[in-house]
């Protein structure tokens, strides 16, 4: 019997809550080390002109992995494939992912090249104000980074095969050796070979470009030994006739419609930030990063391993997908909650334990916290947003998502730049804040989008949001838990404000050590206390059973 034909719960490993927990798995690890790459990163470049030149150039050509990437296949090309595999149509289906592949391979590498060619041109239109050697560092990195963002749309393609065989964990694990290359390339040239104390942070630069452009053939070279035995018939073209193939592509050109805006966004806050003081960029890229933790690590993997089944339950079946979505919301109100809690009340003191080292100082500290503190205030909203837009992709309704995208980009555009001019003006230690205005647009935009996107679900399936209860309940768990954090921070030391506390004392104010004990202190006394205050209140481990009578 082939893998195509077999029943559901054999054609891959897991479903539901345990699918979720392998993907998070996989996302934790990655995510720990993209953290670990971060902590590296800002050690060597801080919020230097040559930190803004890398989150430029990694930003400019990675609108081809966005738009091309998980996202928009996992909107067009998992749909079409699982449901091959669900009715046993395993030929179609190879044919199927054979010209997915070639068709996504054709237009992310033709990008590329093009990206290469007028490399120049597109630096110096978006980033005008910036000194020639700044944009000559740039207009370097962009021409290695963009191939590197071709490589990783291929593995978004390896990634739905796996995630439509219910494979979870090799695929969200894979960017690890992306991070490991990275992490590599800078420990070795910058301390080993010592181009750092030399002052050659351009070159420094440049063999980091490199080495994210190995780890990107790395990431998809760990895949295809799991993904070539569900391609027993599989044939590689780059025809549009082939069983699916419409289907995708009508599905495909309103999501990147959609996500081609969102991207166009999210580039354009960088291009703003670039007008703004020096570290403006970086500042923006490490909020960002941080930010996006929770939700990659949460709602992407809840949303991840939901779509399949998703897809699976498909139109005729609105109860079903009513019941999953509920289900899933109910997870990640559970997990984001707490993250939005946390980032406000001691965001400074977990930017400090990651990455208050080396040419990352105190004021840079401060004024990443209050970009992440901006960005925490959509966390939630994000993260839901990804669950509702895959029970749309799985209606096979990809338009709805895509009206509802562009007026948050349109929104968050405008809060961002009228919150951008004023907050400039507000500055320590020669960082200024207009980065936050940016941060704030983008959470105004994000809960926009979550509000509307309820509501068009709630009129294709019904109700399908948790209980008020459940609400109620872990914003009070997590309020309570906040009180214990910021008591926890009064105690062990803080950034914001600055307090020397208790681990100082033991160990000495400078420290390595200081600020990750710090935050491991804080952040321990902050989950424990909302896992037992939910646990107690009857909306903690066992929340999948919470489901609206």
């Amino acid at each position: 019997m082939s893998r195509a034909t077999e029943s559901p719960s054999r054609v891959g490993g897991e479903s539901g809550a345990r699918a979720a927990w392998l993907v998070g798995a996989g996302i934790f690890l990655s995510r720990t080390a993209g953290l670990a790459r971060e902590m590296v990163f800002s050690f060597y470049f801080g919020n230097s002109s040559a930190a803004d030149a890398w989150g430029a150039a990694l930003r400019t050509p990675n609108f081809i992995q966005n738009l091309l990437g998980e996202g928009t296949l996992s909107a067009s090309f998992i749909p079409v494939y699982a449901r091959f595999l669900e009715h046993g149509r395993d030929e179609e289906a190879g044919h199927f992912a054979g010209a997915a592949l070639g068709v996504i391979t054709v237009i992310a590498f033709g990008i590329a090249v093009v990206g290469v060619l007028i490399a120049p041109g597109l630096v110096h239109v978006l980033y005008p104000l910036w000194v020639p050697e700044k944009q000559a560092l740039t207009v370097q990195l962009v021409r290695i980074l963009f191939p590197m963002t071709a490589v990783l749309v291929v593995s978004a393609w390896a990634l739905g095969i796996l995630n439509s065989h219910r494979r979870f964990f090799v695929s969200y694990v894979a960017p690890v050796l992306w991070n490991l290359s990275m992490i590599t390339a800078l420990v070795g040239f910058g301390s080993v070979w010592g181009w750092n104390a030399a002052g050659r942070d351009a070159d420094l630069m440049v063999v980091l470009a490199i080495a994210a452009l190995v780890g990107g053939f790395s990431q998809l070279a760990v895949m295809l030994p799991w993904v070539i035995p569900f391609l027993q018939q599989f044939r590689l073209s780059v025809s549009t006739k082939v069983s699916g193939m419409q289907e995708a592509i009508r599905n495909f050109t309103p999501v990147v419609m959609s996500r081609g805006v969102v991207n166009m966004a999210g580039l354009l806050d960088f291009v703003l930030a670039g007008l703004l003081v020096e570290g403006a960029v970086s500042m923006l890229r490490y909020g960002q990063t941080l930010y996006l933790l929770p939700i990659a690590l949460f709602g992407m993997s809840i949303a991840a391993s939901e779509l399949p089944e998703l897809s699976r339950a498909g139109v005729g079946r609105a109860e079903d997908v009513r019941q999953r979505v509920q289900l899933a919301l109910g997870r990640i109100t559970f997990l984001l909650v707490p993250s939005t809690v946390a980032y406000l009340t001691f965001g400074d003191v977990i930017v400090a334990g990651l990455l208050q080292r080396g040419d990352f100082r105190g004021a840079d500290t401060v004024a990443v916290y209050a970009v992440l503190a901006a960005y925490a205030l959509g966390v939630t909203a994000s993260a839901g947003s990804r669950v509702l837009s895959s029970a749309f992709y799985a209606l096979r309704d990809t338009r709805t998502p895509a009206r509802v995208a562009y007026l948050r980009v349109a929104v968050s555009a405008v809060v961002g730049v009228m919150l951008m001019i004023p907050l400039d003006r507000v500055g320590f230690g020669g960082l200024r804040l207009g980065a936050v205005g940016l941060a704030l647009g983008a959470s105004v935009g994000a809960w926009l989008e979550n509000s509307l996107l309820h509501h068009h679900l709630r009129a294709a399936v019904g109700h399908h949001r948790p209980t008020s209860a459940v609400w109620f309940r872990l914003a009070g768990a997590a309020l309570i838990a906040a009180v214990v954090g910021i008591a926890a921070k009064a105690l062990l030391g803080s950034v914001v404000p600055l307090r020397i506390g208790l681990i100082a004392r033991l160990i000495g104010p400078e420290s390595p050590l200081l600020w990750p004990l710090v935050m491991a202190g804080t952040a321990l006394a902050f989950g424990v206390t909302y896992l037992v205050v939910a646990s107690a209140l009857g909306v903690g481990v066992p929340l999948s059973r919470l489901r609206r009578k």
